[in-house]
């Protein structure tokens, strides 16, 4: 595939998952055992040539970010993850801070529509916050992701909504109403099922897929 660019800002191992090669579309006996370290050596092969300016992963648990960290030459810069409220990752927080990778959080608004019915926008103590606040849920959605120090990747095509996303940099939470985000109940929406088999591939369950981050 020829993107027509000369180089690209920040390139990501998508999941800690490895295809056939020539493999077309998602089928569990496509999936094979993962090789990490080989794959991330041709990442940083990307890295030294230019062509990747920045280099990283996603949907990486704290051990196989660890284990990577340990074979690494040139370190991930980020760890692109599911993080918004009701799966606010505290532990994986820590632990990129702690080795300085960069946490980025996709589907900040739980995704509507797609892996959730919007949980997380009709949580009850979100809403109350959004009330005190007189802001959208959506807003203290994103402002909460801002304040926990991590970037935030939401996507729309709505016109209105785009705008609605950025109007989240000049007021904050305060502490007391911070506080209450920990009162939420917790649950990962983008289990990566698709990747579990019993037979195919590498993990058998979600627990090994997420090594019990769960």
């Amino acid at each position: 595939m020829d993107l027509q660019l000369d180089y690209l800002d920040l390139y990501l191992i998508h999941w800690p998952v490895r295809m056939r090669k020539d493999s077309v579309g998602y089928k569990p006996e496509n999936v094979i055992q993962p090789d990490i370290p080989s794959t991330w050596r041709a990442m940083e092969v990307l890295y030294d040539s230019g062509k990747a300016r920045a280099i990283g992963v996603s949907n990486f648990s704290s051990k196989k970010l660890g284990d990577l960290l340990e074979v690494a030459r040139v370190p991930p810069a980020v760890n692109q993850v599911e993080c918004h409220p009701s799966w606010q990752q505290p532990g994986l927080h820590a632990f990129c801070k702690s080795k300085g990778v960069h946490l980025s959080g996709y589907t900040p608004l739980g995704a509507p529509g797609r892996w959730s019915k919007n949980e997380v926008l009709q949580n009850p103590i979100l809403l109350m916050i959004a009330e005190k606040l007189g802001k959208t849920p959506a807003h203290v959605a994103l402002r909460w992701g801002l304040q926990m120090g991590h970037s935030i990747l939401p996507k729309s095509t709505n016109e209105e909504r785009i705008k609605e996303n950025l109007e989240v940099f000049d007021w904050s939470i305060s502490k007391d109403l911070f506080a209450k985000f920990s009162e939420i109940e917790q649950e990962r929406l983008c289990k990566g099922t698709a990747y579990v088999h019993e037979t195919f591939g590498a993990y058998k369950t979600i627990e090994e897929l997420w090594d019990d981050e769960l």
